[in-house]
């Protein structure tokens, strides 16, 4: 009921999640992202391959090893999809047998996609191949580019309801959460709250303190002048706030 996409950028470390389906709120089961291991747990899903696969794999346990573990703990593996990524960059990846069709999976050197409920295996292969092909993108964009182009190729064979994407930065919490939760073009809303974030969201996020400096920025100034400052920026450029905030007072 579901497509997928684990990515990393080898540049800066970053590792996400993206999904999409015809299924309410899919962001809240599918993804589970770590500072530097990832899951995704979809068709009739198991959430507890993702909340131990996740602990297991940052851990240090090795991606092929745990989703074995996982297969032949589980007794309903024949309806299950998932696939993982460890510290190395390893990936591993399963479609049970009674996944309902089209289902199936592709990996590679740095991202994996996978999908059940699906047109077709055009809807993989367009998702991988674009995530391929646009390193010029940071993973954020890069990950929802990759699924847009999977939603084009056909997308869930039901429709469209929700769409989610997750991404950490080498933390325990995630640099960026994004969930649509219900929605007509759930992955276009998602590229609203993505650009809405750039406003002001990640301009917080990018001080916040880190594992390595517990107490990160404590000066707000600069960062109310990289917020000013991009907003001249969007004005200049003709690009107005795609934020759908009002300000309050009476």
């Amino acid at each position: 009921m579901t497509y997928s996409i684990i990515g990393r950028d080898g540049r800066t470390g970053e590792i996400g999640v993206a999904v999409a389906s015809r299924f309410f709120a899919c962001g809240a089961l599918v993804p589970h992202v770590g500072p530097r291991t990832a899951v995704a747990t979809q068709a009739f899903v198991n959430p507890l391959w993702g909340v131990e696969g996740l602990r297991r794999l940052e851990a240090g346990e090795m991606a092929d090893e745990v989703l074995a573990d996982f297969v032949a703990r589980d007794g309903g593996q024949a309806i299950r999809q998932c696939h993982m990524m460890d510290a190395t960059g390893r990936i591993a990846a399963h479609t049970g047998a009674d996944c309902v069709d089209w289902a199936g999976h592709r990996t590679g050197g740095d991202h994996s996609v996978a999908g059940n409920m699906l047109v077709g295996q055009a809807v993989i292969d367009a998702t991988f191949e674009t995530f391929a092909d646009r390193n010029d993108l940071d993973l954020p964009h890069r990950l929802l580019a990759a699924m847009r182009a999977g939603e084009a190729a056909g997308g869930d064979r039901r429709g469209r309801q929700a769409a989610g994407l997750k991404v950490h930065r080498g933390q325990a919490y995630a640099h960026l959460d994004l969930r649509v939760d219900d929605h007509g073009d759930p992955l276009s809303e998602l590229d609203r709250l993505l650009d809405v974030a750039a406003e002001r969201y990640l301009h917080l996020v990018d001080a916040l303190p880190t594992e390595e400096d517990f107490s990160g920025a404590t000066d707000r100034a600069p960062i109310d002048a990289a917020i000013v400052a991009d907003e001249r920026r969007r004005r200049e450029a003709g690009r107005a706030s795609r934020s759908l905030a009002r300000p309050g007072g009476v």
